[in-house]
């Protein structure tokens, strides 16, 4: 059962979907993220489609987060070009979400339903590579 948070962040689902109306073009460019930063700060990114399964814009925002030396997400979400709306993540984006930032918040739903919810919501009984890692380090 998916527990609903109080809150939607509108500000970050708006940033999304201007990322996804101005910079998706083609079929390369198909989905935007946004995550809003512990500290406040706003990042974007763009999939980057490929046959040979290039990666999801929720993963393309993580490399891109780092770049801008952001570590810890509080909240993310991905929006469809076209005006398709929030798109949920999907199972790779969940498993690589939950592994690098277990407490980060996602905005999923269409429409009148947008809701926020916790990733290991999104993953019930999940396997988190980190509690399988040796650390005799």
């Amino acid at each position: 059962m998916t527990t609903q948070m109080p809150h939607v962040d509108h500000e970050l689902i708006k940033a999304a979907a201007d990322i996804a109306r101005t910079r998706c073009r083609g079929d390369n460019h198909t989905m935007a993220a946004a995550a809003r930063a512990q500290d406040g700060r706003i990042v974007t990114a763009v999939n980057v489609y490929h046959f040979t399964g290039g990666p999801c814009a929720e993963l393309a925002l993580i490399g891109a987060a780092a770049a801008q030396g952001v570590y810890d997400l509080d909240t993310i979400v991905a929006v469809g070009d076209r005006d398709r709306g929030v798109v949920p993540p999907c199972g790779r984006c969940r498993q690589v979400l939950l592994d690098y930032f277990p407490a980060v918040k996602v905005i999923v739903g269409e429409g009148d339903r947008v809701r926020t919810v916790r990733i290991t919501d999104l993953l019930p009984e999940s396997y988190v590579w980190a509690d399988h890692q040796d650390d005799a380090e």
